[in-house]
């Protein structure tokens, strides 16, 4: 789950890392991951005691995104990506790279990455199409580049 870009999971559902608590501990990017996604000190009770928490807690840390009944999980995973189906792939993609590549450097440096991913986005065929299409109230029809 940590290598995800959104979550939803059901109101029961219960997370943990009981590594430790085996005398192990977790990898899989786990030890990288949790403490950049949600505050370093509940990273590190989680890691360190291997307790859980649940959905409500996960979705407070911002670990989840959305916590609904078990029964609409699916349906709403689905709600959601047909969301991001509608947007611009090349928009979508820079935004990712941007967000994820700018992690760890300094604003200016950030900033940078920034610019480079605008001029990419505005010479895209896309970023003409979505205007267009907003101006003639109709949905857009991307094309990936």
């Amino acid at each position: 789950m940590l290598g995800t870009d959104l979550r939803i999971c059901a109101e029961g559902a219960v997370f943990g890392l009981p590594e430790a608590r085996r005398g192990v501990i977790p990898f899989a990017g786990a030890l990288v991951r949790l403490s950049r996604q949600i505050p370093e000190p509940v990273a590190l009770e989680l890691l360190l005691t291997g307790g859980t928490i649940d959905a409500a807690r996960a979705h407070e840390i911002g670990l989840v995104n959305r916590v609904v009944p078990g029964a609409e999980v699916l349906a709403r995973a689905f709600e959601m990506a047909g969301a991001l189906a509608e947007n611009g792939p090349v928009s979508l993609r820079e935004i990712k790279r941007v967000v994820r590549g700018s992690s760890g450097l300094t604003l200016d440096e950030g900033f940078v990455l920034e610019d480079e991913a605008k001029r990419v986005v505005m010479a895209s065929e896309d970023a003409r199409e979505g205007p267009r299409a907003f101006m003639e109230k109709r949905r857009p029809r991307f094309v990936g580049r």
